[in-house]
């Protein structure tokens, strides 16, 4: 994997002015923090998907950081994947995050001309050649709608198989679960660099939300401690900073090849965690 670490952050379009105001703000904070590259996300079935390329454009444009367009498949044609890549080469993006994305509400399994990320991995690559840095998803817990642990690892591999550069975890509370994944990927002949996704614990019901949604597990002992906080904010806040710390300095010390901060479009508490942890890339 090289010695190389890459810390980055991911941010999501923001839909409101007021959103907008707070987005602006995290992204400065943040950006001034140096970090390897920002990602942006894509709505379910491409439902942001303007909002995602003017998020692109306007932090490509203060060149503090490189920009990875988050970009999805689900619901796509390939001339609408065509018509994303050539806008992107446009505007000087060298790193795309390459999913299948969510299926929204109403549309079939598997709509759209491309069935898994495998395909769109393939696609760009047949489009553009290396003119892509790819990363990809990984489900140190499976992927909630895996058929098995097997299944799930032989779609990673897929997706390594078809040109990814990287990948990027979903996020997750016990390191064990990251790295016996690793340690199956680098079994199974996957040696691209797996950086392992943390989410900071601001908010034990949105937290929650966020975890029944992607398969992500919180463990009982910390939803037990969490939910004891109630409205306590500020409590619940210091005692999730210490959990997240507890994990990051676990990661690093096991040779993570870097950590990607899901920020949820706010500053200070991966800010924190990347100034406590004396976060640098190298």
């Amino acid at each position: 994997m090289g010695s190389e670490r890459s810390f980055s952050f991911e941010f999501f379009p923001p839909r409101s002015d007021e959103a907008a105001a707070r987005f602006i703000e995290a992204r400065r904070v943040l950006l001034a923090l140096d970090p390897a590259y920002v990602s942006v996300t894509f709505g379910a079935g491409g439902s942001t998907r303007d909002l995602t390329l003017d998020t692109v454009s306007a932090i490509q444009a203060e060149q503090q950081a490189p920009v990875a367009p988050h970009i999805s498949c689900v619901g796509a044609s390939a001339s609408s994947i065509r018509e994303l890549l050539d806008g992107y080469r446009g505007l000087g993006i060298r790193r795309l995050v390459a999913l299948r994305g969510d299926v929204p509400s109403g549309m079939g399994d598997t709509p759209g001309e491309f069935r898994y990320a495998n395909d769109l991995v393939a696609f760009i690559r047949r489009e553009t050649g290396d003119w892509f840095h790819l990363e990809v998803a990984a489900y140190p817990e499976v992927h909630p709608q895996a058929k098995s642990a097997r299944a799930d690892m032989d779609a990673f591999v897929r997706k390594v198989r078809a040109g990814a550069d990287g990948a990027i975890t979903q996020y997750f509370f016990n390191a064990d679960a990251y790295f016996r994944f690793r340690e199956a990927a680098t079994a199974a002949g996957v040696t691209v660099p797996i950086v392992p996704g943390v989410m900071p614990i601001t908010n034990y019901t949105q937290l929650a939300r966020f975890s029944a949604a992607c398969g992500a597990e919180i463990p009982r002992w910390l939803a037990r401690r969490l939910e004891d906080f109630g409205d306590d904010l500020g409590s619940l806040r210091a005692f999730g900073l210490d959990v997240t710390l507890t994990l990051c300095r676990r990661l690093l010390d096991g040779g993570v090849p870097g950590i990607h901060f899901y920020t949820l479009n706010r500053a200070e508490p991966s800010a924190t965690l990347w100034q406590t942890l004396g976060l640098s890339q190298g």
